[in-house]
């Protein structure tokens, strides 16, 4: 599978997540993105987003556990990523929402979600995008 996750640069920007080789994807709350965050396994494919001001695609990391509890509560879980490499340039946001292979995409459909599946196709979109 292929997923995205969201992320503030000024919280945790790709150029810190590159610094620090791995880290335990934690702190999701919403109950879709729990759903999905479960659905993620060792090997899959994710593109990191930056929100805020920046609004892009800009790296690839890849999932190196399969879900876990966070906490003794095992109400949600974490996911160990590690970082792939950064996008030749940025996919924003306006690009993505300005081209039809995009309409059904979550990140268009479902703009405050933190983390969402990303379909064979819309992955290979992405990439070409972003070397274009």
């Amino acid at each position: 599978m292929n997923w995205l996750v969201k992320e503030e640069p000024t919280h945790y920007g790709f150029d810190a997540f590159v610094k620090d080789r791995k880290a335990a994807w934690s702190g999701v709350r919403n109950a879709l993105a729990q759903k999905h965050l479960r659905a993620v396994t060792k090997g899959d494919r994710v593109f990191y987003y930056h929100t805020g001001d920046e609004k892009a695609v800009v790296g690839i990391a890849k999932a190196v556990s399969n879900p876990y509890p966070e906490d003794k509560s095992e109400k949600y879980v974490a996911v160990d990523l590690v970082p792939v490499e950064r996008l030749p340039r940025p996919v924003t946001l306006a690009e993505i929402k300005a081209d039809p292979a995009f309409k059904e995409f979550p990140l268009v459909r479902i703009s405050r979600l933190s983390v969402m599946p990303v379909s064979d196709a819309e992955w290979a979109r992405i990439l070409q995008l972003a070397k274009s």
